[in-house]
Order: structure tokens, then C-alpha cells, then sequence
């Protein structure tokens, strides 16, 4: 199984992470190299988004189409709920590291870290109006629900919910942002998951990366 992209994008890392956290073999494998992007990626994703999936023959594109394809496929550990009201919650919360949190974070990222490594124009005004409107209302959004540290979103038990949710924040972490000492309870809690194997190993390469690469 291959998935294309990098885990520097939230979406792949969440995908990543996910796999793991099923026991799942998978390739993460660039979606593009100095001649343009690689034709197998652009089949399995005609948006040109990532990730983007190759399992043999069955292509997909979307993160979270991916990780639904990945709990059908290996049902057990569940990570996305088979309890309506659980199901509901994982999907919620998945939505919203999508939509609110990653809204958030990936201009502040994009402008700040990956335009400069790509040699491409950064618009600092962008990044520094995310971080200051967009970024706070995220934060709060994830204290007022986060669990104890050691503890998950939905069912007592590790979900997509908390992958998905923890994933935009290693982002933050390379970009140096501080968001535990002004969200202390949403800080420990993301902390806790991204110590887990699945994240640990993804956010050591993608340090290393970043360090190598000139400044």
C-alpha cells in the first residue's frame, strides 16, 4: 500500500499515524520529484491533493476517505467507532481538525516554513493574520474539550478523533508556536498523543528534514 506525499501536511500525517496505529505496512512515497509530479499520484489524485492512495489496482485521494478505506479493510483496532454516537463524535472531530484547526495552522505553515524551502513568494502578512484571528478560536475551542492528558476525545479509548485532532500540532511545534503555556489543558493532551509510536517516529524525520535544509 503507498500513499503519496509528505508528512509535513497534516492530512498525510493523520493518515500515517493512522495506519500505524492498525498495524498497517504503507509506503509513503513523494508525489513529486524534480520532473514534475509522479503519474502515478496524479492518477490516483486528479485534484493533485495529498495524500493520495495505491492499494494494487484501488487508487483514492482524501485523507479521510483514506483512513475510512484503512478501518474497513483492518476493522480491528476500531478507530473510528462503530457506536452511533461515538461514530458521530470520531467524524466531528475529524471534520474539524480538517476544516477549523488546519485552516488555522497550514497558512501560518505555508507562508512561514514550506514557501521558503520550495524557493516560492511567502506572504508574511498572511501567516501573522492567522496566527493572530484564526489560530485562538481553534485553541480555545480544543481547551474547553480536551480530556486529561493520557485520556481521548470520544469512548475512553484512542480514535481517529484524537489522530486527527493532534496531527495540525506538529506544525505548530516546527513552527515554534507555544500553544501549551496559554492552553495548558488542550497542550498536555496533545502532547500525550503525539508521544505515541505512530506520531513519534514521523515527527523525528520531519525535524531532521527541516534541520537539514538550508535557512
Amino acid at each position: 500500500m503507498i500513499v503519496y506525499g509528505s508528512s509535513l501536511s497534516p492530512y498525510v500525517r493523520k493518515v500515517m499515524a493512522f495506519a500505524a496505529e492498525k498495524g498497517l505496512e504503507v509506503e509513503l512515497r513523494p508525489n513529486a520529484g524534480p520532473g514534475g509530479p509522479d503519474p502515478e499520484f496524479l492518477a490516483a489524485s486528479p485534484f493533485r491533493k495529498i495524500p493520495a492512495l495505491r492499494d494494487g489496482d484501488f487508487t483514492l485521494a482524501d485523507s479521510s476517505a483514506i483512513v475510512g478505506y484503512m478501518e474497513k479493510l483492518k476493522p480491528s483496532p476500531e478507530l473510528i467507532p462503530s457506536d452511533p454516537r461515538d461514530h458521530a463524535r470520531a467524524i466531528w472531530f475529524d471534520e474539524w481538525a480538517d476544516t477549523i484547526q488546519c485552516a488555522a495552522g497550514v497558512p501560518i505553515f505555508f507562508n512561514r516554513i514550506v514557501a521558503p524551502l520550495l524557493g516560492r513568494p511567502a506572504d508574511p502578512a498572511v501567516a501573522d493574520r492567522a496566527e493572530k484571528e484564526l489560530l485562538p478560536p481553534a485553541l480555545d475551542y480544543l481547551e474547553g474539550v480536551a480530556p486529561a492528558a493520557g485520556d481521548f476525545l470520544v469512548g475512553g479509548r484512542l480514535t481517529l478523533a484524537d489522530i486527527a485532532a493532534a496531527s495540525p500540532f506538529v506544525n505548530l511545534r516546527h513552527l515554534g508556536i507555544d500553544y501549551a503555556s496559554s492552553h495548558p489543558k488542550a497542550g498536555a493532551y496533545v502532547d500525550a498523543v503525539l508521544a505515541r509510536p505512530s506520531f513519534a517516529g514521523l515527527i523525528e524525520g520531519e525535524t531532521a528534514f527541516l534541520a537539514s535544509r538550508p535557512a
